[in-house]
Formats: C-alpha cells, sequence, structure tokens
C-alpha cells in the first residue's frame, strides 16, 4: 500500500524537531453542491529543523514517531499556497 503524501502550509515550528503542516482539502457538499474547505494540522518529523513558518511543504505517511507524530516533511514548495 502506498504511502499518503499531503501539500501543506506551516503553521508553527516552535518544537524540537517537529513542524505543525495545515492541509486543506475542498469539496462538494453532498446537499449544498456548494465547494467547501476544511482545514487539518498534522504534526510532521523535521530533524535538522530546516523549515519555517509560511513554508509549503509536502509530508508523507510513516510509522508512529511520537504520540502525535505519524507524518514527516519530505520536500519543501509544493502546490499549497501560503494563507
Amino acid at each position: 500500500m502506498p504511502k499518503r503524501v499531503l501539500q501543506g502550509v506551516v503553521v508553527s515550528d516552535k518544537q524540537e524537531k517537529t513542524v505543525v503542516v495545515k492541509v486543506e482539502r475542498r469539496f462538494t457538499h453532498p446537499l449544498l453542491k456548494k465547494t467547501v474547505r476544511r482545514s487539518k494540522n498534522y504534526h510532521a518529523h523535521d530533524e535538522v529543523g530546516a523549515y519555517k513558518v509560511g513554508d509549503s511543504v509536502a509530508i508523507e505517511e510513516t510509522k508512529p514517531i511520537s504520540r502525535l507524530k505519524r507524518w514527516i516533511v519530505v520536500e519543501r514548495g509544493g502546490a499549497a499556497t501560503a494563507g
């Protein structure tokens, strides 16, 4: 089974070796037929502390690293936009 890769924006880098990434998804509401935006924060592992708030990153699913971390930052850039 392939690992999921999500695009998002770093919203916090205050923890050591951890960044919080906001991932936004868009979908059409089943009843209202209107495009709805929902966002979720993921804790991702950042070994060297290379990513700062506002950076657009890609995160990949991995084995549990700690109580909250199940994702790892794989690259800078991507389709996500800051905002």
